[in-house]
């Protein structure tokens, strides 16, 4: 896709959102079945259905996904398209790769010291870019790309989050 392919299929979207804000609310959707022989989570997603289970520093055996992995790598989809995009919109040429790591403490996962976090301490995202553009345009580059990311900006906003339960055939 060129800038102006791109742009020609995002300017209706826009000027919608822009007409009417109430339209650029779009409520995204997951849902897992939990797994009654193991502890696993099996969630669909656009082509398949993955199965997620304990990480090996859990007591996992290694051949379920992982979903600290799984976050991880919704953060590399999201930063690579996100920069796609917005190097296709400054009509930059950019390759390459991007990467992303996690600091976890599995002890406070598995509840051996009440003191450590759970979760993430730390994520590092990296672009092993190959452009012939120039600092200048790499750096807006990236700026933009920062700015723009989903996944980028809502680990770096921790926005409110709710949890619901619902039971059947719970005894009274």
């Amino acid at each position: 896709m060129d800038a102006t392919t791109l742009r020609r299929t995002q300017a209706p979207l826009k000027q919608r959102y822009r007409d009417d804000p109430g339209s650029a609310l779009v409520t995204l959707h997951a849902d897992g079945e939990l797994d009654g022989s193991g502890v696993a989570c099996r969630v669909r997603t656009a082509t398949t259905l993955a199965e997620a289970g304990l990480h090996p520093a859990t007591g996992g055996d290694g051949t379920q996904l992982c979903s600290g992995d799984m976050l991880l790598e919704a953060l590399v989809a999201c930063a690579g398209v996100t920069l796609r995009a917005v190097a296709t919109s400054l009509g930059i040429e950019a390759t390459g790769t991007v990467h992303a790591e996690g600091d976890l403490d599995f002890r406070g996962t598995l509840g051996v010291d009440k003191e450590a976090p759970v979760g993430f301490r730390d994520v590092r995202l990296r672009f092993e870019l190959v452009t012939d553009a120039d600092a200048e345009k790499v750096a807006t580059l990236v700026t933009l790309t920062e700015r723009y990311c989903v996944v980028l900006q809502t680990l770096r906003s921790s926005p409110t989050t709710a949890v619901e339960v619902t039971t059947e055939g719970a005894s009274r």
